[in-house]
């Protein structure tokens, strides 16, 4: 089972820093597009949509969201960049995940207001759209390729730090009826991980404290896009999204804290001005 993770983790990176640093911005876009629609056919069955023409419904759906937010933000060119537009979607995802927060700290309870087929829909069209817009936003910046680069990086920092800390010192638990494994402990020693990670760029690169506003707050809300994932297959009955990637279970199990980590990360970019 390792071989196979390690195996199947090695091939998503090269297909990942392929598309990112030798495709074009258009054609960088319209792979992660794929990407996110295949997401979204995962999130359509955490959702409730079982028949396949369903699920590849949803999928399709998601795609001409992503399409109609990118023509509506000039995102991909023919005009100048409407940045309002932009900042505005942005901060609607933003709210999204300060929403998804106090539902995932009220669970079970919460699923009261939000275990229905068609709200749980939205949800994921608010979950993943965003998050597509702004790694496309980030990759059209100077530097662009490296924005995102570090977007991952935080995240996997988060991911590791909370790993390896919750491993040795986990005693206080998170969020015990979402996801039992994860500690107080660990996420302290993420949010540690991500500090020296944001030292460390700033050490090497311009801005100064501005990296901190940028790299932290993105880190952060990346442990609530899995809580809140995690939320969800719990309330479905469902252990992974789905069976795509071997060893790893699906999709939406390797992205779902960068869904929200990207959107706070290039909001921070786009009001603060921040680059490299």
């Amino acid at each position: 089972m390792l071989k196979q993770r390690v195996i199947t983790a090695i091939i998503l990176a090269a297909c990942f820093l392929l598309a990112l640093f030798a495709l074009p911005l258009s054609g960088f876009a319209l792979a992660l597009a794929l990407v996110v629609m295949l997401a979204g056919w995962e999130w359509a069955n955490l959702a409730g949509f079982e028949p396949q023409w369903q699920r590849c419904l949803y999928a399709l759906l998601v795609g001409l969201v992503a399409a109609g937010l990118a023509y509506y933000t000039h995102l991909l060119g023919g005009e100048a960049l409407a940045l309002d537009r932009l900042r505005d979607i942005l901060l609607l995802a933003c709210g999204w995940w300060a929403l998804a927060l106090l539902w995932v700290q009220g669970y079970p309870a919460s699923a009261v207001l939000w275990d229905r087929r068609w709200l749980k829909a939205i949800m994921g069209i608010v979950v993943l759209v965003p998050a597509w817009l702004a790694l496309v936003y980030l990759h059209s910046q100077e530097y662009g390729q490296w924005l995102v680069v570090l977007v991952m990086v935080a995240v996997a920092c988060a991911d590791i730090g909370a790993y390896f800390s919750g491993k040795a010192f986990g005693k206080h638990k998170l969020a015990p009826n979402v996801s039992p494994g994860k500690s107080w402990e660990g996420f302290w020693g993420g949010l540690g991980c991500c500090l020296l990670l944001a030292a460390l760029i700033g050490y090497s690169a311009s801005g100064g404290w501005l990296v901190f506003a940028v790299i932290v707050p993105a880190s952060l809300v990346s442990v609530l896009g899995d809580l809140s994932e995690s939320m969800l297959k719990r309330q479905r009955g469902i252990k992974d999204s789905s069976q795509l990637l071997p060893g790893h279970g699906g999709l939406l199990d390797r992205i779902d804290g960068v869904t929200a980590a990207a959107p706070v990360f290039a909001l921070a970019i786009l009001l603060s001005g921040w680059s490299f």
